[in-house]
């Protein structure tokens, strides 16, 4: 008897199949690969077109000239700060709210998850908001990225499917032992929930990490910037405390200094993803609305 894995349809499919996978995983690697060349290679090889994905003129140069700015730096702390504490609270929210709307006893539920999922195709505009912003003293500081992108519906969503698929009957048994609503979500249904919660912490986190246009738009200092404004303004062709372009020194980063700040920038995701991504296909398959 031939087994299933040994057909030849199913040989056919395995080898179509690694090949299609290897061509995305290329497809998606060389701009990354190209950027990191880039940012370790000659000026003038890079104007040449030499540069694919190996580097030409192998140098430090540009590395050296970012991390002398003051302001990179700056902004760089920005952004962690931005991110750990946006990433916390919108943990914290969309944790207590999708364990509500995961109670199908609870009066108004419908309501609710239609006031979420509402915003999700609908809301107040840009000038709207920047009104409301302005409005509510939020301008130049950290709330004004914090608070407007505090929950994502989505997040919320697959949160509140994966609460629901926890056994009623462990919350029961906690609660008549006396545990209240706070205890059980604490020692309870966290615990159970880690795959989830590192899944939603990795989206959230790689969110607001790569968010620019709310600080962009709410900030006015540049000491305030994230990083991501910062590279911003160097693809603009206008850094913020750094004129690339204006001396002989600058004309020679000015080719690849976009590319060592992209680099610079996206390490701190690229280090971080490793640790969670055993949870990450985990979480959000559990959490997957289920027919």
């Amino acid at each position: 008897m031939v087994t299933v894995d040994r057909t030849p349809g199913r040989r056919v499919f395995r080898v179509v199949n690694a090949v299609v996978l290897a061509g995305v995983v290329l497809v998606t690697l060389y701009p990354f690969v190209n950027i990191v060349a880039r940012s370790l290679s000659d000026e003038f090889a890079i104007r040449a077109g030499k540069v694919n994905l190996l580097p030409v003129g192998f140098t430090f140069h540009t590395y050296g000239f970012v991390a002398s700015d003051p302001t990179f730096w700056t902004n760089y702390r920005n952004t962690v700060v931005y991110t750990v504490v946006a990433t916390a609270i919108a943990m914290i929210m969309t944790t207590c709210y999708a364990y509500v709307l995961s109670k199908r006893h609870l009066k108004g539920r419908t309501f609710l998850i239609g006031v979420a999922v509402f915003t999700m195709f609908f809301s107040g505009g840009l000038i709207p908001n920047y009104v409301l912003i302005s409005g509510l003293g939020m301008k130049d500081t950290i709330w004004a990225i914090v608070l407007p992108n505090a929950i994502s519906v989505f997040n919320l969503l697959v949160m509140k499917t994966f609460f629901e698929g926890i056994p009623a009957e462990l919350e029961e048994a906690a609660a008549i032992d006396g545990m209240s609503t706070y205890g059980i979500l604490l020692r309870i249904v966290l615990p159970l929930s880690k795959a989830v919660i590192a899944t939603m912490v990795l989206f959230y986190a790689v969110s607001f990490w790569n968010s620019w246009f709310p600080a962009f738009l709410y900030m006015t200092q540049s000491d305030l910037f994230p990083v991501t404004v910062y590279l911003r303004n160097l693809t603009a062709g206008a850094t913020t405390g750094t004129s690339v372009g204006a001396d002989a020194t600058d004309m020679t980063v000015a080719t690849n200094i976009k590319a060592v700040t992209m680099v610079l920038t996206v390490l701190p995701i690229l280090t971080i993803y490793p640790f969670v991504q055993r949870y990450f296909v985990k979480g959000v398959m559990l959490g997957a609305v289920k027919g």
